[in-house]
Order: C-alpha cells, then sequence, then structure tokens
C-alpha cells in the first residue's frame, strides 16, 4: 500500500522548485517531437509555468497559428516570430501582465 507523505520543502512554501537550477535566457520547447495528439497540452502545460513578463520559444513544424489563438485565450500574450519556414518556426511567446 502507498502512503503520501507531506514534506515540507522550500518548493511547497515558496511556489518554486528547490532544485537550485537556474535557467538562462529564454527556454525553448521544440515541439516537432511531441505526438499531435499531446502537443497541444505540452505547450499550455510549459506556457502555465511561465510568469507574466516571462518568455517561452516554441519550435514548430508550421505557424503554429491555432496554438497562438489558443494561448491568447487563456492569458494576454505578445507574439514575435523568429524564424518563419518554411521547415521549422520559432515563435517567442511573452506573457504578458493581464490587468484585470
Amino acid at each position: 500500500m502507498s502512503q503520501f507523505v507531506h514534506l515540507d520543502t522550500p518548493s511547497t512554501t515558496t511556489g518554486g522548485c528547490s532544485c537550485g537550477g537556474r535557467d538562462e535566457g529564454v527556454p525553448a520547447l521544440d515541439v516537432r517531437q511531441i505526438p499531435h495528439a499531446i502537443r497541444h497540452a505540452t505547450v499550455f502545460g510549459a506556457f502555465g509555468a511561465i510568469r507574466p513578463g516571462g518568455s517561452l520559444v516554441i519550435v514548430a513544424p508550421h505557424a503554429p497559428v491555432p496554438l497562438l489563438n489558443q494561448l491568447s485565450a487563456r492569458a494576454p500574450i505578445a507574439v514575435e516570430y523568429l524564424l518563419e519556414g518554411p521547415t521549422e518556426w520559432h515563435v517567442k511567446i511573452t506573457r504578458l501582465v493581464d490587468e484585470d
């Protein structure tokens, strides 16, 4: 039988990871190798970890217009195309501060 043990670590008290690792620059997520059935859900999860003012670069096999529309419905974003095809697109998505 499994038992849940609650550990009071810095990650549970401060809302961040306690591993000590830090990202340098803007993280990139190459979605070309992610199965199509879970691709958008993967991006939603990664985008959910980005705080207002932070950015994420998506590397996609096509212009991710439907995905960008779905993300903009979740939170205000700014979009910058860093590379536009023909075989891959690099799109920088910045989460803006929600004015509501």
